[in-house]
């Protein structure tokens, strides 16, 4: 999970980084109290999950607490590369003497961890690797080990940081090494990591990026979820502990496993090729134990998705049985229809392996409307992507 830049300051606050003053406002009138609160000059930024936001105007500097107000008005609403800016956050102006970058992060190719550090920070990090690699320091990290205090010195030196600045810059690294193995994280990044004209060293911006894999042990993560920027059919399916993703097409597509989800996914997309470019409208996969409850939250967060105009279930049985699965079926429907949903949408079944010539007959006795059998996934895809055509 990606976090907000004010939740990234916050846990560096919690670990000992410095960070300035900062207030969030979701309105411009909240962007006005907190200049006021903060005093003097002030940058409102725009709060989303991607960079540029400079660029796309949405960082401004206001003088004072009606400047803050009208600035505020201007970002919030405004859309960053897909991103509709929902709150701001208002921090006190930094008097910039030099801009530096440092991150820690996860190096999957060496399995291991890895901590950078350059004296051109405030730009585009990809740019200053590409442009100038030898500008970018860099210090592999060990996991057991983690990031000593001298080996962040020597990675100040190996960035050209001036002498006056490593001893502070180090004991930041250090610290951020705390942020990143405490919080399980699998990015930490400042940029700029500002030296101000006092001399004084601050995190002007925090990019953190901390894995959902630990939520079981960081019970504090799950506030820093970004509702806004999910989408509604997606929340309503975490709160099920479905694992589902909302596509932009017109098939829904419910599975079991990940890696057969995927190849239906794929097979879906080729088959509306002939019938105007009818796509998938979803990824979920119930996983190996497909219950009864747990098909009827499926089908129930698909066929509430206004997009769905026809619904694929492709199982393949192992584990569990098809027979298994088109008794969950039944119920499942069952369910959905004492719970007063309608069953509008035509849904295709395509059942294999393990009992499926059981599971088939299963369905075809129960003559549930709007469910039809298919005997191979290429005709199933084929079938609910001519029928999501015909309902277009």
């Amino acid at each position: 999970m990606d976090l907000l830049e004010h939740q990234a300051q916050e846990l560096f606050a919690k670990h000992g980084v410095p960070v300035g003053r900062g207030r969030v406002a979701t309105t411009p009138d909240e962007a006005s109290a907190a200049a006021a609160e903060i005093g003097g000059r002030v940058v409102v930024k725009a709060q989303v999950k991607t960079g540029g936001r400079g660029k796309a105007g949405g960082v401004r500097l206001a003088g004072g607490p009606d400047d803050a107000r009208g600035v505020a008005a201007a970002i919030l609403g405004m859309d960053i590369k897909g991103h509709t800016v929902h709150k701001v956050l208002v921090t006190e102006a930094s008097d910039i003497a030099e801009e530096y970058y440092v991150s820690l992060l996860l190096d999957r190719s060496n399995r291991s961890f890895l901590a950078l550090a350059s004296r051109e920070g405030g730009v585009d990090i990809e740019q200053v690797a590409t442009e100038n690699p030898d500008a970018l320091a860099r210090l592999a990290v060990d996991p057991v080990d983690g990031l000593a205090w001298e080996d962040a010195l020597r990675l100040a030196a190996d960035a050209g940081l001036p002498d006056d600045v490593r001893d502070p810059v180090a004991t930041v690294l250090v610290r951020l090494w705390n942020v990143f193995r405490s919080e399980d994280a699998t990015l930490v990044e400042i940029n700029p990591l500002a030296r101000l004209a006092d001399g004084t060293v601050l995190a002007l911006d925090g990019k953190v990026t901390v894995d959902d894999n630990a939520r079981y042990r960081q019970p504090g993560h799950p506030r820093f979820a970004d509702v806004t920027a999910t989408d509604p059919l997606e929340s309503r399916a975490a709160a099920k502990n479905l694992n589902y993703v909302k596509l932009d097409g017109s098939v829904g597509v419910i599975g079991n496993g990940a890696g057969l989800v995927m190849s239906t996914l794929d097979v879906v997309a080729y088959a509306g090729e002939e019938f105007g470019g009818v796509r998938p409208a979803n990824f979920l996969d119930i996983g190996g134990g497909a219950s009864a409850q747990v098909m009827a939250d499926g089908l129930e967060i698909i066929l509430g998705d206004p997009d769905v105009r026809s619904v694929l279930v492709n199982v393949f049985g192992g584990i569990t049985a098809c027979d298994a699965v088109a008794d969950g079926i039944v119920q499942a429907i069952g369910l959905l229809t004492e719970a007063g949903e309608t069953i509008s949408k035509p849904v295709v079944v395509r059942l294999d392996g393990n009992n499926a010539a059981e599971g088939r007959r299963i369905l075809a006795e129960a003559a549930l409307p709007g469910v039809i059998s298919s005997g191979t996934m290429d005709g199933a895809a084929r079938l609910a992507a001519e029928l999501a055509g015909k309902g277009a």
